[in-house]
């Protein structure tokens, strides 16, 4: 199993705090050394950092810690392949263009059915089921709302009604981003946090490291954060219901919807 890390906010933000617990998970503090990514959006578009080796150990890895980027929306996933080989065509978060502007996907568990899922104009370029399942959901997003970008209410049921739909062929614990908001999906495990004010201290779960973020921030800001397992000890988590989609916009937890 994989393990999920995406942030949403309502100012520009770095996720080098949360990225870094992640890395620690990704081979060192955790089996999941097959590969890491992180995707950070400017506007409808994604920059994304993509490797098939172990987070904890890679200079690439360290070089974005080490270099905040700010963001208002990020999506990164640690690897452990259940399904396809350890390369860079398997390696999450997968992303595609629709609607002009980039959909950012990583998933965790296994869709034992995904590779009987129709494809439309969206194609794998790897093996793996949670690919697959991606450009199956994408497609049908595009196949339900044509060249007309829909209303983000009309997207998030979309999201909801098709990720539901594809979870019942296996564990489809999921993160959706497109530029505007973050989709998260809850089969087995998933939690998440809002930090606003007042500001507390944070304290990795497996690192040595703390944050105040009273210091960092100020009383307007906002972040949702969701991660499979909780990435800090001294912080309260809300843990998902499963077949439930979060859905994240301006570090505000705006909808949860049954999927």
């Amino acid at each position: 199993m994989c393990e999920l890390l995406g942030m949403d906010c309502n100012v520009p933000t770095d996720i080098v705090f949360s990225f870094s617990g992640l890395s620690a998970r990704g081979g060192r503090k955790g089996p999941h050394a097959d590969g890491w990514g992180l995707a950070l959006y400017e506007g409808p578009v994604a920059r994304v950092f993509l490797e098939p080796a172990a987070a904890s150990d890679s200079p690439l890895a360290r070089f974005v810690r080490e270099h905040p980027i700010k963001t208002l929306l990020a999506i990164a996933h640690v690897r452990r392949k259940t399904r396809g080989a350890i390369n860079l065509a398997n390696t999450h978060p997968f992303f595609r263009e629709l609607w002009g502007r980039h959909f950012v996907f990583a998933h965790n568990g296994t869709v034992k059915n995904a590779f009987d899922l129709r494809l439309g104009r969206y194609r794998p370029m790897g093996k793996t089921d949670s690919e697959h399942a991606f450009c199956h959901l994408l497609g049908a997003l595009a196949n339900e709302f044509g060249t007309r970008p829909p209303r983000a209410t009309e997207l998030a049921a979309a999201v909801a009604h098709h990720a539901g739909r594809i979870g019942k062929g296996g564990t489809f614990n999921m993160l959706l981003g497109d530029g505007q908001q973050l989709y998260a999906r809850c089969a087995t495990k998933l939690h998440h946090i809002v930090r606003q004010a007042p500001f507390k201290k944070a304290t990795l779960c497996d690192e040595e490291l703390s944050v105040d973020f009273a210091e960092v921030t100020t009383p307007k800001d906002r972040v949702a954060v969701v991660a499979t397992m909780p990435l800090t000890r001294d912080e309260t988590w809300h843990v998902g219901e499963p077949h439930t989609l979060w859905v994240f916009r301006g570090g505000k937890l705006t909808k949860t919807l049954a999927s």
